[in-house]
């Protein structure tokens, strides 16, 4: 452990590592407000610790709630000689004990103890972390994915890390049908890798989260770029006759008008459009596609048909779901050869 301690100290902080290949140090920060890839790159440390030391001694610490002292206590070396993992929650609340402590630490850390500290973000403990940085310790940086095209890359790499594969056409149904929490994300990852006796596909994502309201959202938005206003419709009022609200479906609307009109402006090969818009290459080469069915003047009507429409479901309206027919006739209107 502790060779994988010091080459684990080499590695500059300013490139450090994910939380899919972070290894054990003597210290490790995990930083970031995104829990759920926290929590998987604690469990990988935690992982690895035991695979090199099976008899491991695991503590947890709670820096909001720490008394002075309680750190050293856990990284002493034991009588029977066990490595050390030391598991600290709470850092963005910590105490000042726990500071004071945990920057003594950091001068003289034990060479068979690895630290792994949890820190959900915000200012306090900025010294501290500051240290961990200047000191070379490996820091994971846990961010929300945000961009579809960030959680397409999340679920490709589920699906290749585990030896199986996606279309990627199911990449992008299984984003949109359960891509609002990234925990629920990696959980139908999960579920179709385990289920799925072949390559998953979109009708097999269907089959288990197509009934979802992100999902029917962009079986809206799809038929309505599609320029087939009746099947747009009627997906539409059955959605909401069922209790969809009405302000994802405006925003799947809004999110695949983007795209269009992104691409459409872009001039290029795929790749490097991609590479300039932060796009994954085959959603570019997706609207490559759907732009030869729009003008400008029928993309720009429809833009505004659909801006008008995300005003009115949020309040400018007393018929939202008027607003949004009137944006999906608008869309399947104005695509050509219809």
């Amino acid at each position: 452990m502790a060779a994988a301690q010091k080459r684990a100290t080499r590695s500059p902080a300013s490139s450090g590592p994910t939380w899919r290949d972070v290894t054990p140090a003597a210290v490790v920060l995990v930083t970031g407000p995104e829990e759920y890839l926290g929590i998987r790159a604690m469990d990988r440390v935690r992982a690895e610790v035991r695979a090199a030391a099976p008899d491991v001694e695991v503590s947890r610490i709670n820096a909001a709630a720490y008394e002075a002292g309680t750190l050293l206590m856990q990284v002493s070396p034991s009588l029977f000689g066990e490595s050390k993992l030391i598991e600290v929650e709470a850092v963005e609340s910590m105490n000042d004990a726990f500071l004071a402590d945990a920057l003594a630490y950091l001068g003289h850390p034990e060479s068979d103890a690895v630290l792994v500290l949890r820190h959900g973000g915000g200012v306090r403990g900025k010294k501290l972390l500051d240290a961990i940085k200047k000191g070379g310790w490996p820091v994971v940086d846990c961010q929300p994915l945000k961009k579809d095209a960030d959680k397409a890359a999340f679920v490709a790499s589920e699906f290749k890390g585990a030896g199986r594969r996606i279309e990627q056409d199911a990449v992008q149904a299984l984003v949109n049908a359960v891509g609002a929490n990234l925990s629920e994300l990696a959980a139908a990852c999960s579920q179709l890798i385990a289920d799925a006796g072949t390559t998953v596909t979109t009708d097999i994502v269907d089959r288990y989260y197509g009934g979802r309201i992100e999902a029917t959202a962009f079986k809206v938005a799809d038929a309505a770029m599609a320029g087939n206003g009746p099947l747009a419709l009627s997906t539409l009022r059955h959605a909401l006759a069922t209790g969809a609200d009405p302000v994802p479906l405006v925003a799947a609307l809004a999110a695949k008008l983007r795209t269009v009109a992104r691409v459409a402006g872009a001039s290029g090969s795929s790749a490097q459009i991609a590479a300039d818009l932060g796009m994954q290459p085959w959603l570019v080469e997706q609207a490559q596609r759907d732009v030869r069915r729009w003008t400008p003047e029928g993309l720009v009507r429809s833009i505004q048909a659909t801006a008008e429409a995300d005003a009115q479901v949020k309040g400018l309206s007393r018929d939202p779901v008027y607003a949004v027919e009137h944006a999906v006739t608008v869309i399947a209107m104005s695509v050509q050869g219809r």
